[in-house]
């Protein structure tokens, strides 16, 4: 088992920046892919991005390319992510995942066996 616990939402105005933290305890934390999702108000969940086990990779969903990156420290079994020049369309609930393999080409939420409970981002306009 691993247990997710996400921290760092908020209320933005368009244009700001945020960090999300998404804190690990159970199983190993540097033996899973590490994703983070999003879901706003009527629409269903969505990709946002992932990072591989040691943190030397990552790919997003092609709107958030160059505002978001996401990075990990296993030594704090924490995973990270940074979002920069925020839009209001960026407002959802932000979850972060977990699972045992590495897909580039995969966006879907298929593997992710734990989850985080989830932090509302809110980005103002």
């Amino acid at each position: 088992q691993v247990q997710l616990v996400e921290s760092g939402g908020g209320l933005v105005q368009a244009g700001g920046s945020l960090r999300l933290s998404c804190a690990a305890s159970g199983r190993t934390f540097s033996s899973y892919v590490m994703g983070w999702f999003r879901q706003a108000p009527g629409k269903e969940r969505e990709f946002v991005g992932a990072i591989a086990w040691s943190g030397d990779n990552a790919y997003y969903l092609d709107s958030v390319k160059g505002r978001f990156t996401i990075s990990r420290d296993n030594a704090k079994n924490t995973g990270y992510l940074q979002m920069n020049s925020l839009k209001p369309e960026d407002t959802a609930v932000y979850y972060c995942a977990a699972r045992r393999f590495w897909d580039v080409s995969d966006y879907s939420d298929q593997g992710y066996d734990y989850w985080g409970q989830g932090t509302q981002v809110t980005v103002s306009s």
